[in-house]
C-alpha cells in the first residue's frame, strides 16, 4: 500500500495544505469578535497559553499518527487498535455534517461577489417599494445591509418551523461552489496540492491589502484602540478562557481527520514536529492579523455611523428651530440641546422621540460574529469606501478562498478513509468516489436554501461538531498515551523524526491536554443543562430585527440526533469489534475439531 500511496510533492506543499486547512473562515469572523467581547488585547493572553497547552500538543499528535499509520482516519485508529475504529468513523461523520453546510458559505460569497460588480452595490441603498412612493418598509426599519442579506439573499422565514420553498438562485450558487470544490480534489493531493498554493497564499496578499486601505480609513485608529486596550478583568472570567480553548481547539482542525489524512501523504521521515509548530503559530498569527484588519474596517464603520447619526440630529435640529447652518456643532451638540429643551419645550417635545443618542463607544460595542460579520457588518463599511466594487470584489474572493480551502480539507477527511479501503478503490477509480461524496453533500445541502434554511444552517453550525469532537480528540489522546503506550509512540517518533519528544511534549499528552478537554467537556454539558430551552434569532420582517424564540420539538430532536449520531460511532463499533472477537474465539475450538 505504502508503493502506491501518493505523496506530496514536497513538504512545503503539505504546509501549504494544512494552513490551507487551518486557517479559515473562523479566523476572520470569529476570533476578532472573541477579542471584542473579552478586551481587546487581554484576550491574547489565556488565548496563546491555550495554544501552548493544547493546541500544538494535539495538533502534532495528529499528524504523528497520520504520518506513521499511513492510513485515513478509520484505518489509522483501526491500526493502533481494533477497538479504536470507531474514532475514526466517528471523526468521518463529522466531516460529513461540516460538507453538508459549510460550502453553502462559499455558495453566497459567490452570490455576493457576482453582486459586486453593480454599481451601486445593491446592500448600499434600499429599494423602492410596489407603489414607487418610498422605500420598502422592512428594509427602512433594518437597513440596506440587513435588508439585502436576509431578503435579498436567503429570502429567510419568520421560524424554523416555516420551511417556505427553495431559493433556486442560492441553490445554482451552492452547486457551483460544490463544482469548483469537486474540481480541485478530482485527481486527490495531485491536483489539491497544486490548488492549496493559492487557497494558502491569496488570503494573506487580500489581508495586506486591506490593512493597507484600512489603517488609511477615517476612524480606523477608533477601532484598533478599542481592539488593544485590555480589560484585565477579564481574565478572571472561565468564559473568556473557555472560548480560547474552543478557538484554539476548531480553528487548527482538530478531530476531523484532516490532518490525520493530510499527514498520510507524508513521507515517512517527514519533520511533523517542526510543522505542528509552524502551522499552529501561522494559524494564530492569522487570526491575530485579521483582528487588526477587521478592528481598521470596524473602527471606520462605527465612526461613519456615529458621524452620520451626528449629522442627522443637527440637521433635524436646525430646521426645527430654523437656526443658522453652523450654529450647532458636534462639540457643542449637547449644550444646544439642553438649551433648545429649555427655551422650547413644546417644539422639542415634538421632536425628541426622533433624536437619537449618538455614542461612539455603543457603536463599537455591538458584538457581531459568523455571517452577521462577514456579510452585513463588513458590506456595510465596504459601500461607504471609494470605488467600493474592487473592494467588495477582494473581500469575497478572499472569503472564497478561505472556504473553499477549509472544503478541500475536509472531503480529504472524509475521502482518504474511503479510497483506503480496498473495496471501494477496487470498484471505483477515485474521481467516481470524490464525484459520490460532493453530489450527496450538494444536493443534502440544498436544504439550507430553502426559506428557514438558515435556522438550520446555524444547528448544524452550533451542534453537530462541538461535544463530538471535544470526545474524539480525549479518546485520540489517552489511546496514544495510556493504550497505545506512550513509550511505545516515542519510539515511533524516533524512527521518523530522528528524536523522541521532549518532556513538553509528553506531560501535555499524558497529562494537561486531556484535563483541558475534560474540563470543556463538562462547562459545555453544565452550560447546555443551565439554559434550559434552546433557542435561536429569528428575523422578524415587521420589525427589521432578530428576536429570540425557542426551538420547536423537531429542532431539538435534530440537534439530538446530530451529537448522539457521531459520539455513538465510538463505543458501538468497540462494542461491535468485542462482539466479533469472542465469536471469532467461540468458533475456532470447533474449527480445530
Amino acid at each position: 500500500m505504502e508503493k502506491s500511496r501518493q505523496v506530496w510533492d514536497n513538504p512545503l506543499q503539505f504546509v501549504f495544505a494544512c494552513i490551507s486547512y487551518a486557517v479559515g473562515l473562523g479566523n476572520v469572523w470569529r476570533f476578532p469578535y472573541l477579542c471584542q467581547m473579552y478586551g481587546g488585547g487581554g484576550f491574547l493572553i489565556p488565548y496563546l497559553i491555550m495554544l501552548i497547552v493544547e493546541g500544538m500538543p494535539l495538533m502534532y499528535l495528529e499528524l504523528a499518527v497520520g504520518q506513521h499509520m499511513r492510513q485515513g482516519s478509520i484505518g489509522a485508529w483501526k491500526s493502533i487498535s481494533p477497538y479504536l475504529s470507531g474514532v475514526g468513523i466517528a471523526s468521518v461523520v463529522v466531516s460529513f455534517f461540516l460538507s453538508m453546510y459549510y460550502n453553502v458559505i462559499n455558495g453566497w460569497a459567490f452570490w455576493y461577489l457576482f453582486h459586486s460588480f453593480q454599481d451601486p452595490l445593491p446592500w448600499s441603498h434600499c429599494p423602492l417599494n410596489s407603489n414607487l412612493t418610498g422605500y420598502v418598509e422592512e428594509c427602512e426599519k433594518s437597513s440596506p445591509t440587513q435588508y439585502f442579506w436576509y431578503r435579498e439573499t436567503i429570502n429567510i422565514s419568520s421560524s424554523i418551523s416555516e420551511s417556505g420553498s427553495i431559493q433556486w438562485e442560492q441553490a445554482v450558487c451552492l452547486i457551483l461552489a460544490w463544482f469548483v470544490v469537486y474540481l480541485c480534489i478530482i485527481r486527490g493531493t495531485e491536483s489539491t496540492g497544486k490548488v492549496v498554493y493559492v487557497t494558502a497564499s491569496l488570503p494573506y496578499l487580500v489581508l495586506i491589502i486591506y490593512l493597507v486601505r484600512g489603517l488609511t480609513l477615517h476612524g480606523a485608529v477608533n477601532g484598533l484602540a478599542y481592539m488593544f486596550t485590555p480589560k484585565l478583568e477579564q481574565l478572571a472570567n472561565l468564559k473568556a478562557w473557555v472560548d480560547a480553548a474552543t478557538q484554539i481547539f476548531f480553528s487548527l482542525g482538530l478531530g476531523f481527520g484532516t490532518l490525520i489524512a493530510f499527514a498520510s501523504y507524508n513521507e515517512p521521515d517527514n519533520n511533523c514536529e517542526k510543522h505542528a509548530i509552524i502551522v499552529s503559530l501561522i494559524n494564530s498569527g492569522t487570526s491575530i492579523f485579521a483582528s487588526i484588519v477587521t478592528f481598521s474596517i470596524y473602527g471606520f464603520k462605527a465612526t461613519f455611523n456615529y458621524e452620520s447619526c451626528l449629522s442627522k440630529v443637527m440637521l433635524l435640529l436646525t430646521n426645527t428651530f430654523d437656526l443658522e447652518e453652523d450654529a450647532i456643532t458636534p462639540d457643542n451638540l449637547d449644550d444646544m440641546k439642553s438649551y433648545l429643551n429649555t427655551t422650547y419645550p413644546q417644539e422639542y417635545a415634538t421632536i425628541f422621540p426622533q433624536i437619537k443618542n449618538c455614542s461612539l463607544e455603543s457603536e463599537l460595542d455591538t458584538a457581531v460574529q459568523g455571517t452577521g460579520l462577514a456579510f452585513i457588518v463588513y458590506t456595510e463599511a465596504i459601500k461607504n469606501m471609494e470605488v467600493s466594487q474592487i473592494w467588495s470584489v477582494l473581500y469575497f474572493v478572499m472569503l472564497l478562498t478561505l472556504g473553499i480551502g477549509s472544503m478541500l480539507g475536509n472531503t480529504a477527511a472524509i475521502l482518504t478513509p474511503m479510497t483506503d479501503s480496498k473495496f471501494l478503490s477496487k470498484h471505483l477509480p477515485k474521481e467516481v468516489i470524490s464525484g459520490i461524496v460532493c453530489f450527496v453533500s450538494c444536493i443534502i445541502g440544498i436544504l439550507f436554501t430553502m426559506e428557514s434554511g438558515s435556522y438550520w444552517f446555524d444547528i448544524f453550525n452550533d451542534y453537530a461538531a462541538t461535544l463530538a469532537l471535544l470526545l474524539i480528540v480525549l479518546v485520540e489522546t489517552v489511546a496514544i498515551c495510556y493504550f497505545y503506550g506512550i513509550k511505545r509512540f516515542e519510539k515511533d517518533l524516533q524512527a521518523m523524526i530522528g528524536h523522541k519528544p521532549s518532556w513538553y511534549w509528553k506531560i501535555m499528552w499524558c497529562f494537561t491536554s486531556p484535563l483541558v478537554i475534560i474540563s470543556l467537556f463538562i462547562f459545555y454539558i453544565t452550560d447546555y443543562i443551565r439554559k434550559g430551552t434552546l433557542q435561536y434569532h429569528a428575523w422578524d420582517a415587521t420589525e427589521g430585527r432578530l428576536v429570540t424564540k425557542d426551538y420547536p420539538t423537531e429542532a431539538l430532536v435534530v440537534i439530538g440526533l446530530l451529537v448522539a449520531s457521531s459520539i455513538a460511532c465510538i463505543p458501538v463499533a468497540a462494542i461491535v469489534t468485542f462482539i466479533r472477537t469472542r465469536l471469532k474465539r467461540q468458533v475456532s475450538p470447533d474449527l480445530r475439531l
